[in-house]
């Protein structure tokens, strides 16, 4: 048969391309023509894994423990993230109810899969991150973006969900702190959330990866609210191991045996390697280095949000967490002001700064906002702040 041929599934039709990627491959071309790019596009942390992980990884493959693991994951880490909620969050997590995965998209997957009905309808806000969407999609359920603003710190509320939950809807995806906004949910607000879903029989998939870089006030997991929610994390922010594709979920003693069906089936286990590694993560040694780093993301955070506003990029709500800004780009000085995708083209091509327009996260701030990650140095951003302020005339 010829390839041409060959017909891709339906579902493909509601997956769009992940445009940060696309500006990354651009950006890739300008470098190699010769241009300095300053990348505050890709939300990847520039510190890499710690030198304990990196020990305890070369160690492991010395071991030879390179081989499958228990779907479920290696019982000490199992253990060892239970024991990080006791300390980290004040809360009590069995480790029998801890499933790691690979990576937190692993476990998005997962997690959709056990959860999401052929046509099942998901709440999530708008905007979001934009796999999240498609992790719905790819099981055949439909995200149904609620349009959430500054008022509401770019989250999904109770009331909301109140408002938009109808007869199709099966749950809720919520990421706090989130992605594209570096904005947490409230605890108060969160409890009610939970209320709302647990009152309609619904399911709470809570993506938590950004928890360990929480800024502003100690960080609140959804289980401490609700012991029937399903959340996610990973080693890839905090931790620094994105490459790793390492994580985890918590979910209800209930679920654990149908998650591990499923995670036999699609993943067989998480890297072996990189599961080894990972226990070094909650030695004093690795903690100290991970509290060093966190600081700086928080020194970065401090600089970068005053700075963008003086050059007209103006950040309607600050960031609690995660290393991103969410800015309005509607008031600068410059003819694709208000045109994100324009925009953010036009500061690739003309000052060599890589930052992504809102088209990524949903329709409802496609066209008026831009991300700005602050995952560099202080040295790159104080760079891209003034590349930024040339271009708009500040």
């Amino acid at each position: 048969m010829d390839p041409q041929q060959l017909a891709t599934a339906s579902r493909l039709a509601n997956i769009r391309p992940f445009h940060v990627m696309e500006l990354a491959k651009q950006a890739a071309e300008l470098e190699r023509a010769g241009r300095s790019i300053i990348h505050m596009g890709i939300g990847e942390p520039d510190f890499t894994a710690a030198e304990p992980v990196v020990r305890a990884a070369a160690e492991a493959m010395r071991r030879g423990v390179t081989q499958y693991t228990g779907a479920l994951g290696i019982e000490p880490l199992r253990e060892a993230i239970a024991g990080y909620y006791r300390t980290a969050y004040g809360i009590d997590v069995p480790a029998r109810r801890v499933i790691v995965t690979a990576g937190a998209s692993g476990a998005l997957l997962l997690a959709c899969a056990v959860l999401v009905e052929i046509g099942a309808e998901v709440l999530m806000p708008d905007p979001s991150y934009p796999c999240n969407r498609h992790f719905v999609a790819a099981f055949d359920g439909h995200a149904k973006m609620i349009p959430s603003g500054p008022q509401q710190r770019f989250q999904l509320s109770a009331a909301q969900v109140r408002e938009h939950w109808g007869d199709a809807t099966r749950g809720v995806l919520l990421a706090s702190p989130s992605n594209p906004t570096g904005t947490s949910i409230l605890p108060e607000e969160l409890r009610q959330i939970l209320a709302e879903v647990r009152q309609r029989d619904g399911f709470a998939i809570v993506d938590e990866i950004y928890q360990g870089l929480s800024y502003d006030g100690a960080p609140v997991s959804a289980l401490s609210l609700d012991d029937n929610v399903v959340t996610v994390n990973s080693f890839s922010k905090y931790f620094n191991m994105t490459g790793w594709r390492l994580g985890w979920l918590v979910v209800p003693d209930a679920l654990v045996p149908a998650f591990e069906k499923v995670a036999q089936n699609l993943f067989i286990c998480a890297s072996a390697v990189a599961q080894h590694a990972a226990l070094a993560c909650f030695t004093p040694e690795a903690l100290s280095i991970y509290d060093e780093r966190k600081a700086q993301f928080r020194e970065r955070r401090d600089r970068i949000v005053p700075a963008l506003e003086s050059v007209g990029l103006q950040v309607p709500v600050r960031p609690d967490g995660a290393f991103y800004v969410y800015a309005d780009c509607r008031q600068v000085n410059h003819p694709a002001a208000g045109d994100a995708d324009r925009l953010t083209q036009a500061i690739l091509q003309e000052a060599g700064v890589v930052l992504v327009p809102g088209m990524d996260f949903g329709p409802h701030t496609a066209s008026s906002h831009i991300r700005i990650s602050y995952a560099t140095s202080m040295a790159h951003i104080e760079d891209a702040i003034g590349r930024l302020a040339k271009l708009f005339g500040r």
